[in-house]
C-alpha cells in the first residue's frame, strides 16, 4: 500500500494497522505502526523514527518550527518534521507526503529492513 496524497484520497490518516512505514524510492525503514497517533492533519503523524538514521533534517527556510526531513538511506524528500508540535509537550510531529509504503507486521522484507 503506497500513500496516497491528499487530493486523492489518504489512506493512511486513519490507518493503525500493525507494521512499518518504509521509503517508497528505496525501503528504508522509517517508522513503526506504534509511533504513529491520530492528528488533524490529513497526512500520517509520527513522534519517532525507527533507526537514529532513518532520516535527515535539515533546517526549512522561512519555518523556524519546521525542519525538511529526507530518507536517511537514499535522499528521497519525505516532508516535515514540526518542532514541539507532537501530542505530548517536548515531542515533534513527523508528517509526510507521497514517500511512504507501509509493510504490514509479518511482511518485512530485507529491503525494508535496510539490508
Amino acid at each position: 500500500m503506497s500513500f496516497c496524497s491528499f487530493f486523492r484520497g489518504e489512506v493512511f490518516q486513519n490507518h493503525f494497522e500493525p507494521g512499518v512505514y518504509v521509503c517508497a524510492k528505496c525501503g528504508y525503514e522509517l517508522f513503526s505502526s506504534r509511533s504513529k497517533y491520530a492528528h488533524s492533519s490529513p497526512w500520517p503523524a509520527f513522534t519517532e523514527t525507527i533507526h537514529a538514521d532513518s532520516v535527515t533534517k535539515r533546517p526549512e527556510h522561512n519555518r523556524p518550527e519546521a525542519l525538511k526531513v529526507s530518507c536517511g538511506k537514499c535522499g528521497n524528500g519525505l516532508g516535515h518534521e514540526f518542532l514541539n508540535d507532537g501530542p505530548k509537550p517536548g515531542q515533534s510531529r513527523f508528517i509526510f507526503s507521497s514517500s511512504l509504503k507501509f509493510v504490514p507486521k509479518g511482511k518485512e522484507t530485507s529491503a525494508s529492513q535496510g539490508h
